[in-house]
């Protein structure tokens, strides 16, 4: 089950534990119980504060544990065996159980510790989920604070009748008191707002109270966090809008191109980029999107409507709002999004073993994806528009090797089909002879590429015709005191490190143009 190593980091990290903490499993003969069974014995052996149990509740889902904090009560569950991807989910749920200090602002813990009422959440994950763990950790911690909440994780692939009967298609699903609570990735401060009714217009009020910035960036991802560090460098009052750190890096699985780094994933590297923007004094404002921006000539500022009605303003700011998944824009598509149709193979393809799904897109991501769901499902069609795949060839010569994926070229998407409460295919037209066919699927995983995310900066700043904003050599846009980096600029290649590069560039290029500014204006801006 764990290997020495990991058993030696486990019993370091439970050093940490302050209080006893019971596991109690809930098991039977299958094999995935005997999994569970050996996990939860090894775990207590590794320290003298876990203890562990049988438990005969019958009402608890098999195999399942439970881990209650002998102090406060609180109870934390996983149904299924917590591995992969939720490891660290299973380990943070010990060390919250057990005492050991969470790492969120007081004021967060307070305002959980203070929520009237039960509330039950259910969580339903894939173990190949890289966002998974993060909704799951931020329920957990919940659970860990306040006795009158309660998580369980479910692991989808484990628990499929469950899983069909809730029309689960997409992960992470979040069902609260037995209702359709989230889908997709949430944090913590979001699932706040929406169960405290109050947290919204609390925080509203508290960003609208914050002094000018010297740089504020908009955006979490790699241009982002690099645009904040060489700004906090200079010493200057920075800010980070972002609705959600890491941005399309979080939905990365495999990154083996970052230079001196040989291989890791999104999360790790996202983990790593959020730690080093937390060393410097950067004030974060997550769980937050910008709704319009404009400059105050007679102030000398820019001003940044949020979405929740607060306004910041800064002297320079920095637009790194990156991209997102493409949509096909068909019929269907928004109707059937997250109950079949879904944008990340690595977490929602686990959801669909053993039946046949499409992967829309010729290039590397669409390749990559069916290569991938190849394992799981029972067949993969791959359609691409062009007459020819755009994928590297190493890649297309394994995807043509593997004998349940299909490759359809000159395909058309026209619509996704379903039967009102799940996809059951798509229809696409043959470009070459102009007949439309249907294809019967479950699932269909949609891979053409990345929009920038710039709607909100129309008639603002100039835009390319695919909407991306146009940069000079330092980063400067078309509108004075603006810069922008990453992604969402014309810059020809879309990569982790040029978006880093990028927004250092262009934080060097707001420094000096805020250190170039007439003394009038930095008086103006100042007073």
């Amino acid at each position: 089950m764990l290997d020495q190593n990991l058993k030696t980091q486990l019993q370091t990290y439970l050093q940490n534990l302050k209080t006893p903490v019971e596991l109690v499993k809930f098991v039977d003969d299958s094999a995935k119980s005997q999994e569970l069974n050996d996990l939860v014995d090894q775990i207590t052996e590794l320290s003298p504060l876990i203890s562990s149990s049988a438990g005969d509740d019958s009402s608890e889902r098999v195999p399942s544990m439970l881990i209650r904090s002998a102090q406060n009560n609180t109870e934390i569950r996983f149904a299924g065996v917590p591995l992969g991807h939720e490891f660290t989910s299973l380990v943070l749920a010990l060390l919250h159980s057990g005492g050991h200090p969470m790492k969120i602002d007081a004021e967060l813990i307070e305002q959980v510790r203070q929520l009237e009422g039960q509330y039950q959440f259910e969580t339903y994950v894939s173990l190949s989920c890289q966002n998974c763990p993060d909704v799951i950790q931020a329920l957990n911690m919940m659970a860990a604070i306040n006795p009158n909440i309660t998580n369980v994780m479910i692991d989808g692939a484990l628990f499929q009748p469950e899983v069909d009967e809730r029309k689960v298609m997409a992960v992470p699903s979040v069902f609260l008191n037995g209702e359709v609570f989230a889908q997709g990735r949430i944090s913590l401060k979001e699932i706040l707002k929406k169960v405290d009714k109050n947290a919204g217009e609390r925080e509203a009020k508290a960003i609208a109270s914050k002094d000018a910035f010297d740089l504020l960036v908009i955006g979490g991802g790699p241009a982002g966090a690099s645009s904040a560090i060489y700004s906090a460098r200079k010493g200057i009052r920075t800010g980070i809008v972002a609705e959600r750190f890491g941005g399309q890096v979080m939905d990365t699985m495999a990154i083996e191109n970052f230079i001196s780094v040989k291989a890791t994933d999104g999360p790790k590297l996202v983990s790593g980029l959020e730690q080093h923007v937390r060393d410097y004094d950067v004030d974060i404002m997550d769980s937050q999107r910008a709704k319009r921006i404009e400059r105050d000539e007679t102030a000398g500022l820019i001003e940044v409507e949020l979405e929740n009605g607060a306004v910041l303003q800064s002297k320079t700011l920095m637009l790194a709002t990156g991209a997102r998944w493409r949509e096909m824009n068909v019929p269907g598509e928004k109707e059937y999004r997250g109950k079949g149709v879904a944008y990340c193979p690595h977490c929602d393809g686990p959801l669909f073993k053993g039946k046949p799904v499409a992967v829309i897109g010729g290039g590397n991501s669409g390749i990559e994806a069916a290569i991938d769901l190849a394992g799981i499902v029972s067949h993969v069609t791959v359609l691409e528009f062009d007459s020819k795949l755009r994928a590297d060839e190493v890649l297309v010569r394994k995807a043509k090797s593997m004998p349940n994926i299909d490759i359809i070229v000159n395909a058309q998407t026209t619509e996704v089909t379903g039967n009102g409460e799940k996809v059951t295919g798509l229809t696409y037209t043959d470009r070459e002879s102009g007949d439309a066919r249907q294809v019967e699927l479950a699932g269909i995983f949609v891979q053409i590429g990345l929009v920038p995310n710039t709607e909100f900066l129309k008639g603002t700043v100039d835009l390319t015709q695919r909407g991306e904003i146009i940069v000079g050599a330092n980063g400067e846009t078309s509108l004075p005191g603006v810069f922008a980096a990453g992604d969402v600029t014309n810059v020809p290649y879309k990569q982790i490190i040029i978006a880093m590069g990028s927004g250092a560039n262009a934080a060097l290029g707001a420094f000096d143009y805020l250190i170039r500014l007439p003394v009038e204006d930095r008086d103006q801006q100042a007073a």
